[in-house]
């Protein structure tokens, strides 16, 4: 099997073991949230694929770009606090506006936090839709 394809299995077990610790809480959760690992590897809940146009968070974590999920205004800020996440283990607020499954935009404000399991770093995601 290729390193790739290891790389692969490891990191889905990975989604599915957090995923499963995180049920709680993105089950019941009154906001629109996401765990991301990398954009192959990333899960929503209802409350966030509902605000963008998906019928099932499984819809939204087959978008292959995350480029694709994220306005262009946005995409710089929210990449920065994630590296910020990664890199110094910091949490933030930033504005994010999110293209939707149908070509329109929402304006949100979203709380970015690092979070580790297995020794591996995520990015979790509480998101406020703005007025």
């Amino acid at each position: 099997m290729s390193k790739a394809k290891q790389s692969e299995g490891h990191h889905e077990e990975l989604m599915a073991g957090f995923l499963d610790q995180l049920r709680l809480v993105f089950e019941s959760s009154e906001q629109p949230m996401y765990l991301y690992l990398d954009d192959t590897h990333k899960a929503c809940n209802q409350k966030l694929a509902s605000l963008l146009g998906y019928g099932t968070p499984q819809e939204w974590a087959r978008v292959e770009e995350f480029s694709d999920l994220v306005a262009k205004e946005s995409a710089k800020d929210l990449v920065s606090a994630y590296q910020d996440a990664m890199d110094r283990k910091i949490g933030s607020t930033i504005e994010v506006t999110w293209r939707t499954k149908s070509g329109g935009t929402v304006d949100t404000t979203v709380i970015l936090v690092p979070v580790a399991y297995k020794e591996h770093l995520f990015a979790l995601h509480f998101i406020s839709p703005r007025a």
